[in-house]
């Protein structure tokens, strides 16, 4: 459990935007407009609101000790990621916040600033050129797919050859859940997970709104399934790991967006998509604490029916970007969400 504090966007500038937000070494604390303060305790709090230059290429280093770039968010997470994957466990990544809240540039970044997900996917191929031997090999499988208004679409397909209904989520006695007709995509270098993810975000449904220029308009779910062989003794083992990484579409209040129309129906359904997801959470947590007859509704939101092969032997992560502002954003996070 994480929180990243990323800088202004220009439209929360141009608003004169006040942050109410700060941290003290993984103590995240929030003050409101009457200047009440409440400390929430997170594993990781990422303080990349200020602290930074950026280089020729544009890259935002630190020149403060609290400055935390996307390298230093990628090796205190995603190494975790990647570790418990090697080991043979199932992982899962996802960024929760409200619209505009930084979500995409924690995931995915811009520019020179690389997100977790690109960062990722590039050291797992360093780790894969130093252990492959006569005796390991390995084999990954790369697929994109977004989830606009319920309906799963597959990324790396031109939205002119889509079929109209959405791509439909099954279940198999052997291989479990999974997207029928979803590509999967062998890939042997980081180049080719750059050059599909390009041409994925290339196909993502984005919108205008008023509190986002570029608002993601569906839940992005980028998959690796990575696949460990060894070789011993004339027998041969196989490990398998599904790596999801999830860029959920932001919440959103439709008297602060504007919304009306077809973005109005998107933010309904961002919304009551976002709720499932709590109640799943919720769900779970009880199981953890012994409860019984505690029933999860996985089937009630395509995002966790397609992430259902990730709940055995699993080990899941949750990064919250929450971007707090005085008098504009701050009753969008109220201290009951954040502790939740």
């Amino acid at each position: 459990r994480c929180v990243q504090e990323t800088a202004f966007n220009q439209r929360e500038l141009d608003l004169n935007c006040q942050l109410c937000i700060q941290m003290n070494g993984n103590t995240t604390v929030i003050t409101d407009e009457e200047g009440h303060s409440r400390d929430f305790a997170f594993d990781y709090s990422f303080w990349s609101h200020d602290g930074f230059e950026n280089d020729e290429k544009g890259y935002s280093y630190p020149v403060s000790d609290k400055y935390a770039d996307q390298q230093k968010v990628f090796e205190e997470v995603g190494q975790e990621i990647l570790n418990n994957a090697s080991a043979g466990y199932h992982c899962c990544l996802f960024a929760y916040g409200q619209t505009g809240a930084g979500k995409s540039y924690s995931m995915v970044g811009y520019g020179a600033n690389k997100g977790i997900v690109p960062i990722t996917c590039s050291e797992i191929f360093n780790r894969i050129r130093d252990r492959t031997n006569e005796r390991m090999s390995f084999e990954i499988m790369y697929s994109m797919l977004e989830i606009y208004n319920e309906k799963v679409q597959d990324l790396l397909i031109p939205t002119s050859k889509r079929p109209q209904g959405g791509l439909k989520i099954r279940e198999h006695k052997s291989y479990g859940v999974f997207v029928e007709g979803l590509g999967k995509h062998p890939v042997e270098c980081y180049e080719d997970i750059e050059r599909l993810m390009e041409e994925g975000n290339t196909n993502r449904t984005i919108g205008s709104t008023q509190m986002n220029a570029s608002s993601s308009r569906a839940h992005t779910i980028i998959t690796l399934e990575f696949k460990q062989k060894e070789f011993v003794e004339k027998r041969t083992t196989e490990k398998l790991s599904v790596i999801n990484l999830v860029d959920l579409a932001g919440s959103e209040k439709l008297s602060k967006t504007g919304a009306s129309g077809d973005r109005m129906k998107e933010g309904c359904m961002i919304n009551k998509s976002l709720t499932v997801l709590g109640i799943v959470i919720s769900s779970l947590a009880l199981l953890s604490e012994g409860k019984k007859k505690v029933v999860v509704p996985y089937r009630d939101l395509s995002l966790i029916h397609i992430s259902e092969p990730t709940r055995l032997l699993s080990i899941s992560y949750a990064v919250f970007c929450l971007k707090k502002k005085k008098h504009y954003s701050l009753k969008e996070h109220q201290p009951r969400a954040v502790s939740y």
